[in-house]
């Protein structure tokens, strides 16, 4: 068995146009894929012309029906990669089309709502001209609404572990004639917990050497590999090690600054620059909160996204913050992964993440696709334990400077405005039973 080249924990890159030309002509070309005719042609409306390095090593091996394993970050195209081969699987093999409901072909399982949501919305994409269904499945939505889809003929379901066990477990789904599975994001499952759930879905589907496996990960740590080769069967291995860990288009920026100066900082920066599409993350729930309701009373369209919302209103709140009707989302971690907004100018880290990945995460929102992006880093006394670790995972120092002047003037007073409001109370603490 081949091994992968190296694990890396480089979590974000996007193909420069540089590196695509570079590809083998060969595979660089869709076109050469010879793929059904209303595949290519979704993805000449969708502006792709050249395969990225992860489809143009993935699709040859996952078109012939290979299992994948493939060490692929956010960005590369790793989505586009599986879902062409299932659609075009699906349009090879008609057949199945007389399966009863509830009984899907391809099934993708992601770790979150939110990338559950983006794969979902890809899939349409890519299926606009063919009659594929595809059905997403995630919890905090409306369960009835899902069972009645459910309850039709679906090609593909896209889920997250808990709420597509809850449907199994009622016979809602059948998964026995699953012939193709995705496990997207492997190593955020790991650490999420949701690992057994994930092996009790995979028993429920075919044998593997009866179904196509296709498992991807940003890190393949030796628990990872431990469960590819008992999910996969004789598998192609595939590792895209990004030219460096933060794109060049993101400039980072950090500034020292005291607790007290943070949000004196921060409303200064969106009004000095006139920031119109701006994402700042926070560690917790409870300051999320808090600072969304101050840069709302003083003026902002605000948007709020934590794993507290309920899903229907995360969904409602993306979907604004995109046609720009909401200017600032303040969003804890659960928007680093699985979103993808377009001209995002800034991303703001209110606080450093424990995790330094979750920071090539969140500067990944800005700088996409190519375009300019700026990074601003709020460290008081103690974010700033947090960057040598951060430096590590970079490879580089990072530079530190006060704050300008015109981001320290003083804040105006609150506007009396009045709003439904976003704001989520907190949980009540449950008591421990004696």
């Amino acid at each position: 068995m081949v091994e992968p080249m190296k694990f890396i924990k480089k979590m974000f890159a996007e193909s420069s146009d540089e590196s695509i030309n570079s590809i083998n002509k060969l595979a660089e070309d869709f076109a050469v894929l010879d793929l059904p005719s209303e595949l290519n042609r979704a993805i000449e409306e969708l502006g792709f012309t050249n395969c990225t390095p992860v489809q143009k090593e993935v699709l040859p091996h996952s078109l012939d029906g290979k299992d994948i394993i493939a060490q692929a970050q956010t960005g590369t195209g790793k989505t586009a990669a599986f879902l062409i081969s299932i659609i075009t699987y699906d349009l090879e093999n008609p057949t199945h089309k007389a399966r009863p409901p509830g009984q899907p072909f391809a099934l993708i399982i992601a770790p979150t709502r939110e990338l559950v949501m983006q794969i979902s919305a890809d899939a349409q994409q890519l299926a606009k001209f063919t009659d594929i269904s595809v059905v997403s499945v995630v919890g905090g939505i409306d369960y009835e609404k899902q069972k009645r889809e459910l309850a039709k003929p679906v090609d593909i379901v896209v889920a997250t572990p808990g709420r597509l066990l809850d449907f199994c477990r009622t016979n809602v789904l059948d998964l026995s004639q699953v012939e193709s599975l995705v496990i997207d994001e492997a190593d955020r499952m790991l650490s999420m917990g949701f690992i057994p759930d994930v092996k009790a879905i995979i028993a429920r589907t075919p044998k593997k050497q009866k179904r196509q496996t296709q498992l991807f990960s940003a890190t393949f740590s030796e628990d990872i590999k431990r469960l590819a080769a008992t999910w996969t069967l004789d598998p192609m291995f595939v590792d895209i090690e990004p030219d460096q860990i933060a794109v060049d288009s993101v400039t980072q920026v950090i500034y020292l600054s005291a607790e007290e100066d943070k949000y004196k900082v921060l409303y200064n920066l969106i009004k000095v620059h006139n920031i119109s599409r701006v994402i700042v993350f926070v560690n917790r729930r409870d300051e999320t909160r808090r600072l969304e309701d101050k840069l709302y009373r003083h003026g902002f369209k605000t948007g709020l996204l934590t794993g507290e919302v309920p899903q229907k209103k995360r969904i409602k709140t993306l979907e604004q913050f995109k046609s720009g009707e909401i200017e600032i989302l303040v969003a804890t971690d659960v928007a680093g992964r699985g979103i993808h907004v377009d001209d995002i100018s800034h991303v703001v880290n209110y606080n450093l993440p424990e995790d330094p990945e979750d920071y090539v995460h969140r500067i990944g929102r800005t700088g996409r696709a190519g375009a300019e992006g700026i990074s601003v880093t709020l460290a008081c006394e103690t974010d700033s334990f947090m960057l040598p670790n951060i430096e590590a995972l970079l490879g580089e120092p990072m530079h530190c400077e006060q704050p300008p002047e015109d981001l320290l003037t003083d804040l105006p007073s609150f506007e009396r405005r009045s709003r439904e409001s976003s704001l989520i109370a907190a949980p009540p603490r449950k008591r421990q039973r004696r």
